[in-house]
């Protein structure tokens, strides 16, 4: 979403009156490569863009391409072979393994425009799945997308018939594809994408380590909110960056506060009492993550009084709860804390386990629970367990 983001920030910029554009998008990948299907580059006819299709190796061929389509008004695809035997006719010896659908359009500045469903997508703050008919003698370049209820916006006869059950799906799979369709004796290729909203991140605590941690999160393009019942502590001076500042009582953060699915919650403000009510106020509400700065022992107590209180969270319901808090890479600093703990709430989103690549078995960019499950297994019973087991203990 911070691509989407900055292409938008772009867009705006453009004078459409002296320069014309293009948007470039992978739509499919097959092997390896740099980024995954989704990512986009807004180019103009000045050379300049924003955002990114590959490593730098392929954008200087697509600004060519680019302004082929600025000059014909109509969208095209272009095929990379980046296997180290085939690019040779890319100039370069690339080496990536892997084909690269990337599917260029022009940017008119009309209500065509697919600029105009970005700013749509980006402004609803809930996930939708975008449809884009890339392949195609008349449809190419159509857009249409669809909330989770099954609301279509853009929609027109036009469209195949299975179009809004294929799409529906990808809200099940959480998984972006490609779907072939035949219309009217025509092979009609459409990339399904799903786009999830900004990670909004709220910080219960605005201590001094609090303040890399909202950097580090903005800097990602999170929306990032920090609250405490003290109000010296969450003086603009010491985060300029976030994007909003509460003085908020722990009583009222459920009325307060807009906590959703897409919400992480971090409790680092030092102060025991205030972290175990807050986390009682937050185990009712759908946030799928909540991280609690502190050793063990800390969070064990606050479990300890729960049980008392007649207050028991559910088996389920704890793997919600990371205490002690960050993935385990010998952070010490607040700075190096920070990366800990951006690095797995990121983790905990794309719905991966947080360990090292190179014992992954599947392809990296591969959202697969069935390989992260593998991945993780490998991490914990190998030789980094012991180096795992004196992280929690010193915590």
């Amino acid at each position: 979403m911070k691509e989407f983001k900055a292409i938008l920030e772009a867009y705006e910029r453009i004078d459409f009156g002296q320069h014309r554009a293009a948007l470039a998008t992978v739509v499919r990948v097959r092997g390896s490569s740099y980024r995954s299907p989704g990512a986009r580059m807004l180019i103009t006819d000045d050379g300049h863009w924003v955002g990114s299709i590959s490593g730098g190796c392929l954008e200087g061929d697509a600004l060519r391409k680019a302004r082929q389509v600025m000059t014909g008004g109509k969208g095209m695809t272009v095929t990379y072979d980046t296997r180290e035997e085939s690019n040779q006719n890319l100039g370069i010896g690339l080496g990536c393994n892997g084909v690269i659908d990337v599917f260029i359009e022009p940017v008119n500045n009309d209500a065509g425009d697919p600029i105009h469903f970005f700013r749509q997508i980006v402004e609803t703050q809930e996930p939708t799945v975008l449809a884009t008919v890339f392949s195609h003698p008349i449809l190419v370049g159509k857009k249409v997308w669809m909330t989770q209820p099954g609301t279509f916006v853009g929609a027109d006869a036009s469209l195949p018939a299975g179009l809004k059950a294929d799409m529906t799906a990808i809200f099940e799979s959480r998984k972006s594809e490609i779907s072939v369709y035949e219309e009217n004796g025509e092979s009609m290729e459409v990339f399904l994408e799903l786009l999830q909203p900004s990670i909004n991140l709220i910080l219960f605590g605005g201590g001094f380590d609090a303040r890399p941690v909202s950097q580090l999160a903005k800097s990602l393009g999170w929306n990032v909110q920090v609250t405490d019942e003290c109000v010296a502590h969450i003086a603009p001076i010491f985060f300029p960056e976030a994007d909003k500042l509460s003085h908020c009582h722990r009583q009222f953060i459920d009325r307060e506060m807009n906590i959703t699915a897409f919400t992480a919650c971090v409790l680092m403000s030092h102060n025991y009492e205030y972290d175990r009510d807050v986390l009682q106020k937050l185990l009712q509400t759908e946030t799928p993550y909540i991280g609690i700065l502190g050793p063990r022992k800390r969070f064990d107590k606050m479990m300890e009084e729960f049980s008392k209180q007649g207050f028991d969270i559910p088996a389920h319901q704890l793997h919600r709860i990371h205490s002690p808090i960050g993935l385990d890479i010998g952070a010490e600093a607040p700075d190096e804390i920070a990366v800990s703990i951006i690095a797995e709430v990121q983790s905990v989103f794309a719905n991966r386990s947080g360990g090292f690549l190179k014992y992954r078995s599947g392809p990296i960019h591969r959202r697969d629970e069935s390989s992260d499950q593998v991945f993780k297994h490998r991490y914990i019973q190998g030789a980094f367990q012991e180096n795992s087991d004196q992280h929690q203990t010193s915590k």
